[in-house]
């Protein structure tokens, strides 16, 4: 064989691999906005629309593990792991609004450093729902919230040496704390707000009795 038939087969290789690799990023890039969509979803209460979304996800995560057989490391970059993140946050809180339980990565099929990643931004996510709880009146609901963000939080803390085996953890990790402390403020002031609101309506009973 000539050097120029091996680097022609070397070229018509690269270029296969480029048209793979674009795809793979087209199929990631619409992953992530299926999951977006589908914890929009959530906040909504619309579950139905938001499992709709994450099967569609999933299907797409079997056309991706299908284009990569060929071509095993496009599997690990930047956007297939935000996509498995993503993906990942969007189950697990489902699964929490739904169910009000845990669902783990092998349920869901996403990589152990995606599941944790994802966990940890589900945090921000209970935030938001527990400001929602607080606007339409329910802290109980809001109360949960805070319980479930704390949950979260302490767990991932206690794993073993997380921080150098998790890329991005420690920084996730401080804004959860952030957040979480935050939303525990809220929570304090309109639980007094609302023992205050209590006491006000007993001396007011209390004045009419007389």
């Amino acid at each position: 064989m000539s050097l120029k038939h091996y680097l022609t087969k070397i070229q018509k290789n690269l270029e296969e691999r480029e048209k793979t690799k674009e795809e793979v990023q087209s199929i990631m890039r619409k992953a992530t906005r299926l999951s977006k969509q589908a914890i929009f979803f959530i906040h909504q209460n619309k579950i139905e629309k938001a499992k709709r979304m994450l099967r569609e996800t999933k299907d797409l995560f079997k056309k991706f593990h299908s284009k990569c057989v060929n071509y095993p490391e496009l599997v690990h970059s930047g956007i297939v792991d935000a996509a498995f993140e993503e993906y990942a946050e969007a189950q697990i809180f489902l699964s929490l609004v739904q169910n009000g339980s845990f669902v783990g990565p092998e349920e869901i099929d996403v990589p152990p450093i995606s599941y944790v990643l994802g966990l940890t931004d589900v945090i921000g996510e209970l935030r938001r729902r527990a400001l929602d709880s607080l606007r339409k009146g329910d802290f109980k609901s809001a109360e949960k919230c805070l319980e479930l963000m704390e949950t979260i939080y302490i767990e991932v803390m206690g794993m073993e040496e997380a921080y150098m085996l998790v890329p991005g953890l420690r920084r996730k990790c401080d804004l959860a704390r952030r957040i979480i402390e935050t939303t525990r403020g809220e929570l304090t002031i309109e639980a007094r707000r609302l023992s205050l609101e209590e006491a006000i309506k007993r001396l007011e009973r209390k004045m009419k009795t007389r």
